[in-house]
């Protein structure tokens, strides 16, 4: 079973009530039939927790800025989304979007300290984090002790070649009258693609708010910015 869908059986993020009242639940159930082999390893689309996520075909130029976190001896050993075994002494990372394989330089924001990691696998779906760092990745950054750190990514080679429309996922509701409620609003703020779809994780209903459309990443990625305030856990989706 991959990382990636361990996170899918493990945690359900539901953001519910209004524009800024946000939390995950984390369901930790662990059971559940394995996967199709390599899923969300490749370039192919994949699911997790009732989200498709769309993996960009290359990475050249992409920059990123969010929180990230660690994995460690919980996967030790066990496989990545691409088929590789964990080695949570490995300087390596999981990303939901970047191609398999790619290198990024991370700079820890808060410290300045640096690390060159390799994307080989899938996460994380947790809140607003864009980054799962190895053990020793998070120890050259000093993420093992906070935990989480604020990082800037850069992507080291690769032409990048987009796809869209973009979407900013603005947040996900048990109740459906929220969701539309919330979409009128962002239309009436200037957003007339944004959206409401519908999901089912772990028996739970809900609808999810996705802002739009975006013409690329870098713009989706603006918008991202600017919703941050009043949506912490808001992420960039292609549809």
């Amino acid at each position: 079973m991959t990382r990636a869908t361990w996170w899918g059986f493990l945690v359900v993020f539901l953001l519910v009530g209004g524009c800024g009242g946000g939390r995950y639940l984390p369901s930790w159930s662990p059971g559940g039939a394995p996967p199709p082999k390599g899923a969300g390893g490749t370039g192919r689309p994949y699911t997790v927790m009732g989200q498709t996520y769309y993996p960009l075909q290359t990475a050249e130029g992409f920059e990123e800025v969010g929180v990230a976190s660690w994995y460690g001896p919980d996967f030790h050993g066990k496989r990545t989304a691409n088929g590789e075994i964990y080695d949570m002494y490995q300087m390596t990372a999981a990303h939901r979007i970047l191609p398999m394989n790619t290198r990024l330089l991370v700079t820890n924001l808060d410290n300045g300290r640096t690390a060159e990691v390799r994307v080989n696998d899938r996460g994380p779906f947790v809140g607003n984090r864009i980054l799962d760092l190895s053990y020793r990745a998070a120890q050259i950054l000093g993420a093992v002790g906070p935990g989480t750190v604020r990082v800037h990514l850069r992507a080291l080679g690769g032409p990048i070649e987009f796809q869209g429309p973009f979407y900013v996922q603005y947040g996900a509701f048990t109740l459906q009258e929220n969701a539309y409620r919330l979409r009128d609003r962002l239309i009436a703020r200037g957003y007339p693609g944004t959206r409401v779809t519908e999901g089912v994780v772990g028996g739970v209903r809900f609808w999810r708010v996705q802002v739009g459309t975006f013409p690329s990443v870098a713009q989706a990625q603006a918008a991202r910015e600017r919703f941050l305030a009043e949506s912490p856990d808001c992420f960039v989706i292609a549809d």
